[in-house]
């Protein structure tokens, strides 16, 4: 983490992961959001540069039925002669890539290139046109080629549609449901706004536009700061530092912001990353939060006349595990990189005008998880050497606070309503006629069957229907996950895979049913060794929260 550039990263990635990890979201994009562009990247895959994977490139048109064009990320073709020396000049590269499936390159390579390769026979005009067809059939459904620009309806946005009301309410809704109540003891959160007539805010970032940006963020419009927003709830905020930046590197401040915490009623402290820890080409290598900053939030919370509040700011997990165990750091929430916005909503969820009901996204490991290699491509533990896994899907370690966790300032309950005892493979999707019973196979005691093998995996779809009950005195909205898994522990199985979420708003004291769908044949299945998608038979469950409904598969 940190030591390997992507332009020469080597993946090695197995049949198996392949199958049920790193292809299904890119499938997912192409077969359900109906994406028109894909990027292949710098890195090379089991031994050939990512834009030179025929294999990989062919797949997505003739299996996945995808209907756009590929282009390079930014200079990935030179990459491929240059640096990684896989080609023994410029026109092999370009015959390589745009025979492999490659339509467009983000740079100049092609462009010094192709004429050659052309005149040294190294690629036919068929090849051409092929590319020309593909990006150009993008254009014509974007009405690119018409005469007039009534057809182009993004011609006619211009500057009266940038910084609206509407779309400085959609970030400040992004916000409200991304940020994730990581803890909250003694449901120390919400405040009440007439009970705090001082508040301070310590941490570099507290009054800091720039760290509420991630990579690749357009400009903001006017973006309000947590100090900017804060003040508009209580007027009496008072700000400190304590780092003079995010790396944190000096305790110069913390005098300074002792003595501001000291004086307030509440104390929240802005922790956490932004781009000078993390973006592109410039990798993290520790979990822990940076410099001096724990420090920081253990002497704050060692002054101050209450528990403080602490928010996490970051695109990635942070081991926080002190101040998880602290009791002087009542409640932790995780805001991301929250956008222009973002301090306009803080308040609000700090003093309860908004319900928290965010899901954390990724599990967050320890910082003992940095000793396993970012190399290490492999999902599923090997506990003979040590391997833990990766993902809430496999990785057997210790966490944090694992995928999807998130409170509420009310209590959830979930009842299912509604699902199969029985599924059988062999049940036809046409009355009257009857399928083929597949074959399965026997292992370690256990029976499979191959999905391919399966006649019709839409007729085993099938619904969950969920209550969900507000317990508490405070309406809200959350995202109801809903997890399956085998009954039995299954090596090489996941420990348990997300099917769907909805997010449900409930009223306090009152219930919401939901429904999410299952498809066995995609949610209840993993790759074997060979990379062929198996369905194990016998009993399943489905978990939403603590409730599980069980259910059995047979051929």
């Amino acid at each position: 983490m940190g030591q390997v550039c992507a332009i020469h990263l080597q993946c090695r990635v197995n049949a198996q992961d392949f199958e049920d990890t790193y292809e299904p979201p890119f499938k997912s994009c192409i077969q359900e959001g109906r994406a028109s562009c894909l990027m292949c990247s710098y890195n090379q895959v089991n031994g050939v540069p990512a834009c030179a994977r025929k294999d990989l490139l062919q797949k997505i048109r003739d299996e996945w039925g995808f209907k756009g064009y590929i282009v390079s990320d930014c200079d990935a073709v030179a990459i491929i002669h240059e640096n990684q020396t896989y080609t023994s000049s410029g026109e092999d590269s370009v015959a390589i890539v745009l025979k492999a499936g490659m339509d467009v390159n983000c740079g100049s390579f092609l462009i010094r290139h192709t004429k050659s390769a052309i005149e040294k026979g190294k690629i036919q005009e068929e090849d051409i046109n092929h590319v020309l067809y593909n990006l150009f059939s993008v254009q014509l459904r974007l009405g690119l080629f018409e005469k007039t620009s009534e057809n182009q309806w993004f011609t006619r946005l211009g500057p009266s549609n940038v910084c609206t009301k509407e779309h400085r309410e959609l970030a400040a809704e992004a916000v409200r449901q991304g940020t994730v109540l990581l803890k909250n003891d003694n449901s120390f959160l919400p405040l009440k706004r007439s009970e705090v007539s001082h508040i301070a805010i310590i941490g570099a970032a507290a009054n800091d536009a720039y760290i509420m940006g991630g990579d690749y963020t357009g400009v903001p419009c006017d973006p309000i700061t947590f100090l900017k927003g804060m003040q508009a709830f209580v007027p009496q905020t008072t700000v400190a530092g304590g780092c003079k930046n995010v790396s944190c590197d000096s305790t110069d401040g913390f005098g300074e912001a002792i003595e501001v915490a000291k004086r307030a009623d509440i104390v929240v402290v802005i922790a956490g990353l932004n781009l000078t820890q993390e973006t592109e080409d410039l990798d993290r290598v520790t979990l822990l939060l940076p410099g001096k900053q724990q420090d920081l939030v253990n002497i704050i919370a060692g002054v101050t006349k209450k528990p403080i509040v602490l928010v996490i700011t970051g695109g990635g997990p942070v081991d926080v595990s002190f101040a998880k165990q602290d009791p002087r750091i009542a409640s932790v929430l995780w805001i991301g990189y929250p956008g222009e916005v973002g301090g306009q909503v803080l308040p609000e969820i700090l003093f309860g005008e908004y319900n928290p009901g965010g899901k954390l996204t990724m599990t967050w490991y320890p910082e003992s998880f940095t000793a396993v290699p970012m190399t290490d491509m492999n999902m599923r533990a090997d506990p003979s050497r040590g391997y833990p896994g990766r993902t809430y899907r496999f990785y057997t370690g210790d966490v944090v606070y694992g995928f999807g966790h998130g409170l509420s300032y009310t209590k959830y309950s979930y009842n299912f309503l509604q699902g199969p005892n029985r599924i059988s493979l062999s049940q036809s999707p046409v009355p009257g006629l009857i399928s083929r019973k597949p074959a399965y196979t026997r292992r370690d005691g256990l029976d499979y069957v191959q999905v391919e093998d399966i006649a019709s995996c839409e007729s085993l779809v099938f619904s969950v229907h969920i209550s969900v009950t507000n317990e508490g005195a405070m309406d809200g909205s959350h995202a109801v996950l809903l997890f399956t898994r085998s009954k039995l522990r299954v090596p090489g199985f996941p420990l348990k895979q997300l099917v769907g979420f909805e997010r449900v708003y409930t009223a306090a004291g009152r219930s919401t049913n939901v429904e999410i769908k299952v498809d066995p044949c995609k949610h209840m299945s993993a790759a074997n060794t060979e990379g062929r998608r198996v369905l194990l038979l016998g009993s399943h469950h489905v978990m939403v929260g603590d409730e599980v409904h069980e259910f059995v598969i047979e051929a």
